[in-house]
């Protein structure tokens, strides 16, 4: 008997994506009922053949596969996080991002700003959001307590020279009832704390050095979700999703290192950002600051 499991652990496959699929049950028990289990797996498979290769070589593996399998544990403690929350892994709802850790590559999970509008989404009371980056070129007006909403004015299709650096973002949610949330603002000083509480900024692979305008509007979406409402139901099942993920992680299976990492994601302990609240916002638990990589959107003319 025990040979035979020894033979049976010797032929799974532990390769990044073969876990995935080795734990795809457990991934399902932690999904929200409306995430289909099946696509998001594949989803989470086909993520790992993105990006560049280890040293830009074509012959070497992909470095999200490389990191995946420099440890095991925080990857799959990553899709754990994405699993809970219901976001697809890989896009731009929850990226995996490779991270220098201890001199080698490792995962990251990081829930991009379209991961956080989803999330205000499917708490129920938002029928729209609004986030933009304001350049130096911009027109942009807006009176607190004057203003429903700012005024955000530029030639369309202008480049982005053409409007200048980055001079502030802002973000704000319309609810199904018609009102308006807190309109929240973010100026370059703001940012600048942000950016400074957040581990790696200044690595190669941070978006606060490729992909700096993601980074702002993820900021500012950030603040907006701590001034829309959300439904008791909606608390009920985050705190359900992660007591799964929890429990999940701990099970005798899976890798070493998987339910400290898994813990880590819940209690906002990845990446410190205790700075990341403005002086104007209520008080809130920390969260694990992310690292989106996607193109900025257009602003309305």
């Amino acid at each position: 008997m025990a040979e035979t499991i020894a033979n049976a652990v010797a032929q799974r496959d532990n390769s990044p994506a073969g876990l995935i699929k080795q734990y795809s049950t457990s991934f399902a028990q932690v999904l929200p009922s409306h995430v289909k289990a099946e696509t998001w797996v594949r989803l989470a498979q086909g993520a790992l053949k993105r990006g560049r290769r280890v040293d830009d070589k074509p012959t070497n593996p992909f470095e999200l596969e490389q990191a995946a399998a420099n440890n095991p544990g925080v990857f799959l403690a990553a899709l754990l996080d994405a699993a809970r929350l219901g976001l697809d892994p890989g896009t731009e709802q929850y990226y995996l991002t490779p991270r220098k850790q201890r001199g080698r590559l490792e995962i990251l999970g990081i829930v991009g700003y379209q991961g956080h509008i989803e999330l205000m989404y499917r708490a129920g009371a938002v029928s729209s959001i609004v986030a933009e980056v304001v350049r130096e070129n911009d027109e942009y007006r807006y009176q607190r307590g004057v203003d429903e909403v700012p005024v955000h004015r530029f030639r369309p299709f202008a480049s982005e020279a053409d409007r200048g650096p980055l001079l502030g973002v802002y973000a704000y949610a319309r609810m199904k009832d018609g009102a308006v949330s807190r309109v929240v603002e973010l100026g370059r000083d703001d940012i600048a704390r942000i950016k400074q509480s957040s581990q790696g900024s200044d690595s190669k692979y941070s978006p606060w050095v490729n992909h700096e305008a993601a980074m702002w509007l993820k900021s500012a979406v950030r603040q907006l979700q701590k001034w829309v409402p959300t439904s008791a139901e909606y608390r009920r099942e985050q705190l359900r999703a992660a007591a799964e993920a929890q429990r999940v992680a701990a099970e005798p299976l899976m890798p070493e290192g998987t339910a400290a990492a898994q813990a880590d994601y819940i209690d906002g302990d990845v990446v410190e950002d205790a700075a990341d609240v403005p002086a104007e916002a209520p008080p809130v638990e920390p969260d694990a600051e992310d690292w989106p990589t996607t193109a900025t959107p257009g602003g309305q003319p």
